[in-house]
Order: C-alpha cells, then structure tokens, then sequence
C-alpha cells in the first residue's frame, strides 16, 4: 500500500470527515474483503434477535424529545 505524504493533520475537520466517508463508503465494493471477528458476528446476530422479537420499533419524538430536555436541564 502507497501513502501519500499528505499530513492528514494538516487538513480541517471536515476535510478530515469527508475522505472518512469516502473512506469508509468505497468498503461496500467488496464487501466479502471486510471480515468480521466472531465476536462481532454474535453481537450483530443478538441485535437482530432483539429485532426481529421487539414489536415496538424505535421511541416516539417526543419521547426522545423529552429525554434530550431532561439531560440539558
């Protein structure tokens, strides 16, 4: 792998943001390439059993509203 001698440092937050996400959406071009670690797999087997259980998908607004006031105040 070439590196450019580019000072990433140099560059501003969102410079920085924007080759990230280049970065990380050229991944789904091959994703076979990006493995998973066992661990990882569990947990993302858990999140979907979680999922496919909960018949409640996600919280109201203004249920998640009201949790961001609580904490500011």
């Amino acid at each position: 792998m070439k590196r450019n001698n580019l000072d990433v440092k140099s560059l501003s937050t969102r410079e920085r943001l924007d080759w990230l996400d280049e970065i990380w959406t050229s991944l789904t071009d091959a994703p076979d390439e990006v493995r998973l670690t066992e661990a990882q797999r569990a947990e993302l087997d858990r999140r979907l059993d979680d999922l496919e259980q909960d018949t409640v998908r996600g919280i109201p607004w203004d249920g998640v509203l009201d949790r961001i006031r609580r904490r500011a105040g």
